[in-house]
């Protein structure tokens, strides 16, 4: 009887110490909880350099804290940088006038959005249509016509066809507002191609391009808005783009009704903002001085006066949670790995790869040093998963493609070369790269519908499952620089 006692005792401590030492688990549960938290109300769309944005990053350089990751300076888990700031106020209307009356007004979020560096401005002009907003010699869409005191609707992209010999300025707003500003406009509306199959709907967007600020109202417009704008002028606007695009000459008209457009902004040349940065320390006394970076945005493109906000829950909640996750498996797990791993969550991708950019030119260590980058970006949208770069690191690629193959299969072999967002900056100092993202990924991308109930759960929880096994196999060894 007591040796019976004795064995129960045994199987009892044995079966206590398997609950309390029970391994972490990548689950689409905790991946999503961070996700609906950095795609809530509270944060509105993670402007980089905004109060909310701040309000993400401490958020998740505190749950690196947790994790007892290394700050990457010393004491913080932030590195600050400066970067170009504007915030749309509250107070913003778009109206149409027709023979002297207010025919219509327009929604912000559905109508319109503001373009995310437009200048303030509180206008009331007539409207002239300046094609592609180009004036180079040898294609001039202001050549006839006079937009002084007026405001110009042009496309926002850039055309479909060329000129020989000719290379087209920047499609980029910042550039068309300055060439209309030039010429004497006082505001700029820009509307996509009425003769695409399927036009793109009003989007948020802070790309803007290099250069000064243009301090004139800058507005996407829907295409049903700008077909009222176009009502009673002699040509429809897919009229005028098909007569332009089969000429391939400029064909500007000024238009039978007048825009009244009023915007506050706050802008800010330079304001601080910060990449969050976290590191698990290697354990081979001389492969922990080489790093593999894992990496995701955690900036959207915020919210506008005060009325509308762009969740960004696919792009990209969903690849800073995807980073969260993996520390945590890494941490929770006391992982013995050779190499040392940097987390980080880069601000400011959505205005030009700026955190990104500037973690590669300030990373405190030798470029030689890091083996490789791994990127995470809209992952948990779609149906499948793209690995990139295989053009340009092959055997990275063919790692993590191996990995996947022996578990969820879910890899496509559609790839592509150079980066990628995040990742450009990286493979442009000679790093290894491979990015992360899901197929048909982009169905709410920048509208205010990306949201935590448009994701894929079990997608989304396959493809962190390969990040971390690629960052683990990266981290002990298994790959090396290419």
């Amino acid at each position: 009887m007591k040796r019976i006692l004795i064995i129960t005792s045994i199987i009892f401590l044995i079966s206590c110490g398997n609950k309390n030492t029970s391994k972490y688990k990548i689950t689409s549960d905790n991946l999503l909880k961070t996700v609906s938290y950095l795609a809530s109300d509270e944060l509105q769309g993670r402007l980089s350099g905004s109060k909310e944005y701040f309000e993400a990053a401490e958020f998740m350089a505190n749950e690196f804290k947790d994790l007892g990751l290394k700050p990457f300076n010393k004491n913080s888990y932030f590195q600050k940088f400066n970067v170009e700031y504007n915030q749309v106020l509250p107070g913003a209307r778009v109206n149409l006038y027709k023979n002297g009356k207010l025919s219509k007004k327009y929604k912000l979020g559905k109508d319109y959005v503001f373009r995310g560096f437009t200048g303030s401005g509180n206008i009331k002009a007539k409207v002239v249509f300046a094609g592609y907003g180009f004036s180079i010699p040898e294609y001039d869409d202001y050549k006839n016509i006079d937009v002084k005191g007026k405001i110009v609707l042009v496309f926002k992209y850039n055309p479909k066809w060329n000129i020989e010999g000719v290379s087209w300025p920047s499609s980029l707003p910042r550039e068309k507002a300055r060439v209309a500003q030039e010429h004497g406009a006082i505001g700029i509306m820009y509307v996509l191609f009425p003769n695409d199959k399927y036009p793109q709907k009003t989007i948020g967007s802070t790309m803007h391009g290099k250069g000064e600020q243009v301090n004139i109202p800058q507005v996407h417009i829907d295409l049903p808005v700008a077909d009222d704008f176009f009502k009673e002028s002699k040509y429809t606007l897919k009229e005028m783009q098909t007569r332009i695009d089969e000429s391939k000459k400029a064909h500007s008209l000024e238009l039978q009704t007048v825009a009244e457009i009023e915007v506050k902004t706050d802008y800010e040349k330079e304001k601080e903002t910060v990449n969050v940065i976290g590191i698990y320390p290697g354990s081979d006394d001389k492969l922990k001085n080489e790093f593999v970076i894992l990496g995701a945005h955690l900036d959207h493109v915020g919210g506008q006066a005060g009325e509308i906000f762009f969740p960004g829950a696919n792009d990209n909640a969903s690849g800073s949670a995807a980073v969260l996750e993996v520390a945590r498996m890494f941490a929770k797990n006391k992982l013995n790995v050779k190499r040392s791993v940097m987390f980080v969550l880069f601000a400011s991708e959505e205005s030009g790869l700026e955190g990104a950019s500037y973690l590669a030119n300030n990373l405190g260590i030798d470029t030689n040093n890091v083996t490789a980058m791994l990127n995470m970006d809209c992952i948990a949208h779609g149906d499948s998963i793209q690995l990139g770069n295989r053009k340009t690191n092959p055997k990275l690629w063919n790692l993590a493609r191996a990995i996947d193959k022996q578990n969820a299969k879910l890899t496509i072999s559609r790839t592509w070369a150079n980066g990628g967002a995040d990742a450009t900056p990286f493979h442009q100092k000679g790093i290894p790269t491979l990015y992360f993202v899901t197929t048909n990924s982009y169905t709410h991308l920048h509208y205010m519908t990306d949201k935590p109930e448009t994701l894929n759960p079990k997608l989304y929880e396959e493809i962190t499952k390969l990040a971390y096994l690629t960052t683990y196999k990266v981290a002990n060894g298994d790959y090396n620089r290419e």
